[in-house]
């Protein structure tokens, strides 16, 4: 299956990614991928996309991680909910003692 997904490429302590369009089985750092489709600089805040790309090959069948999803329903290329990318939090282990108690 087909993902669009961000790729890091940049140095060390300083994050920058490539949205790319690439086969789900591929590792995230394998560098191979089928086409640059955006930008993101999450130091500048700066994103940028092909718009047109992105459509299409979403119309072809490609699907888009959680986090890119969120940043092109952000920017209007796509309709939809954004989804919650963030891990759900576990209790402390103080919590989970005193619900054993009670």
């Amino acid at each position: 299956m087909l993902m669009i997904r961000l790729l890091r490429v940049g140095r060390k302590n300083d994050p920058s990614f490539r949205v790319v369009l690439t086969d789900s089985k591929n590792a995230t750092k394998s560098g191979k991928f089928k086409e640059i489709l955006g930008t993101y600089n999450p130091k500048a805040g700066e994103v940028s996309f092909k718009a047109d790309r992105i459509k299409y090959w979403m119309s072809v069948g490609a699907k888009a991680s959680d986090t890119v999803h969120n940043f092109l329903v952000k920017d209007k290329i796509i309709e939809g909910k954004k989804k919650n990318v963030l891990p759900k939090k576990s209790p402390t282990k103080a919590k989970k003692e005193l619900k054993a108690k009670a």
